[in-house]
């Protein structure tokens, strides 16, 4: 099995105290970030994970005075579901890896998070997008935290139907992700007076998206939503603007849009996306200041929601650690429950019972370039979507942890 693995030792000066060691498996809490780190994911997650992991260990020691000691791994999934699951019970069965971390590619998310309650590990993902991990696949070994599909179509498809966006046509990454993403947005679409004339689904990933763009502008739909991410999303960008789609008088809509797909695509050719995200670099003193550390640290490259979603998830599982006492991936999901989340990235939120960490989301506009002051001034802020109507309401949800009244 091609493997990509990298292992990054971080400790605290001090060493446990005898009744803390004593509950600490092997003496060592081990987080094991697992991701893409060469394919079309690896701008969004791969080695900016790794650092972000590092990050939050760093200063989670720092600011807690804490005796943990912690160490980090890292490892290639390739978005398969069987590559990423070999990693997961290797690094489960044998080198005590006792939290996964990230995980894009839903498929592969799923995959860890039945792995993980499996074998009383816990699974914190930031990278997957599937509202189904804090839904029906949801247990109680799992947290979900960034970002989700029910968040991305509560946010970029209702505001676009509420703007005069109502005919629709999908192009849809036909795996887990992607069939999240378009029934998602299309329940948004159709309850909020909307349609959707067509769909179709495109292998992951995609280099040539000419067939599918072609289908979709004979449509006449008003909207592309592009039901896809990473490099799927900047290939079809890319190439509805060549095709001159967008000017014709049709519109896209990133549904999965990141800062790095932005970075790579342009403004000329992102100006004016719509999309949802949880973090910015650009909201406030604290995430401008973590940019500035994190780039440093990632040769210049500014961070994804995804990599703000490891640091800040990394620094609520260390709480979690030290306030359970235990690296018990049981009874620490339970701790990270119960216990209040607050950051310089995310704000205060919290973590619900079925496993969704709650905080606010963005609605945001691409630039145009004129209105760009330089490299990563991409967005601009349209709306706060307040924490409690972010994410699907638990009077909603189909996970199984949920007592239903």
């Amino acid at each position: 099995m091609k493997r990509n693995l990298i292992s990054l030792a971080v400790a605290a000066a001090c060493a446990f105290a005898g009744s803390a060691q004593a509950q600490i498996s092997d003496g060592i809490v081990k987080i094991g970030v697992l991701n893409d780190m060469s394919g079309l994911y690896s701008d969004i997650t791969g080695q900016g994970s790794v650092v972000a992991a590092k990050m939050a260990v760093e200063d989670y020691m720092k600011a807690s005075k804490s005796s943990l000691k912690v160490e980090i791994v890292g490892a290639d999934h390739q978005n398969k579901p069987d590559v990423g699951s070999n990693v997961a019970r290797q690094w489960y069965d044998t080198e005590k890896v006792d939290m996964i971390a990230d995980v894009p590619t839903s498929s592969v998310g799923l995959a860890i998070a039945k792995i993980s309650a499996d074998k009383g590990k816990l699974h914190v993902n930031s990278g997957s997008a599937t509202a189904d991990l804090s839904g029906k696949a949801c247990n109680a070994n799992t947290i979900h935290w960034a970002y989700d599909t029910w968040m991305l179509a509560n946010g970029t498809g209702k505001a676009i139907v509420k703007s005069g966006g109502d005919t629709w046509f999908f192009l849809t990454a036909d795996y887990a992700f992607g069939h999240a993403l378009e029934r998602d947005t299309e329940a948004v679409v159709l309850k909020n007076g909307g349609k959707v004339v067509g769909k179709v689904r495109t292998p992951f990933p995609t280099q040539d998206f000419s067939s599918f763009l072609l289908q979709a502008q004979a449509s006449k739909a008003k909207i592309i939503g592009l039901a896809n991410a990473g490099g799927d999303t900047t290939n079809s960008i890319k190439q509805a603007f060549e095709f001159g789609i967008t000017k014709g008088g049709q519109n896209l809509a990133g549904l999965l849009v990141f800062l790095p797909d932005v970075h790579s695509l342009s403004l000329e050719k992102a100006q004016g996306l719509m999309l949802t995200e949880t973090f910015y670099w650009d909201l406030n003193d604290q995430t401008r200041a973590f940019t500035k550390r994190f780039a440093a640290a990632n040769g210049g490259k500014y961070p994804s929601m995804v990599h703000a979603g490891v640091y800040s998830s990394v620094i609520h599982y260390l709480k979690a650690v030290d306030a359970a006492k235990t690296d018990d991936g049981t009874k620490v999901a339970a701790k990270m429950k119960e216990l209040p989340t607050d950051d310089a990235l995310f704000g205060k939120g919290s973590v619900r019972a079925d496993g969704r960490k709650i905080h606010p989301a963005y609605l945001f506009e691409v630039k145009k370039p004129s209105e760009s002051k330089g490299p990563y001034d991409y967005y601009k802020l349209v709306s706060t979507i307040p924490a409690n109507e972010a994410f699907r309401p638990l009077s909603e949800s189909d996970c199984p942890l949920v007592a239903k009244k």
